[in-house]
């Protein structure tokens, strides 16, 4: 298991998207995250491209762009946390196509 917002990104979710190319096309948009804090930072998951592609840094293009806190991102990508109670409580910020934040569990989970 990932134990940095870096590491599951650049390894568990890029490892997945290769594994799994039929999910880029099910979702087809562009991800930011945003997060916060101890070993946070930025990474675009760009669903648009078959795989799919996970970079570092902001890519400009994203529909739906996700805030979190790296404590709060890593217990919800581990279980610990679900993702709606996140949101709900505002540990969880989502902004642009909500639409695209429902079908965030696919590609995070």
């Amino acid at each position: 298991m990932a134990d940095t917002p870096k590491s599951y990104f650049e390894e568990k979710i890029a490892a997945k998207l290769t594994a799994k190319p039929d999910l880029s096309k099910a979702v087809n948009a562009t991800y930011e995250f945003n997060i916060t804090g101890d070993n946070g930072g930025v990474w675009t998951v760009d669903l648009t491209k078959e795989p799919g592609v996970v970079s570092a840094g902001s890519g400009g293009a994203a529909k739906c762009i996700v805030t979190c806190a790296s404590n709060h991102f890593m217990d919800i990508v581990s279980g610990k946390m679900n993702a709606q109670m996140a949101f709900m409580s505002g540990k969880l910020k989502v902004k642009g196509d909500m639409g695209l934040a429902m079908k965030l569990q696919k590609v995070i989970g």
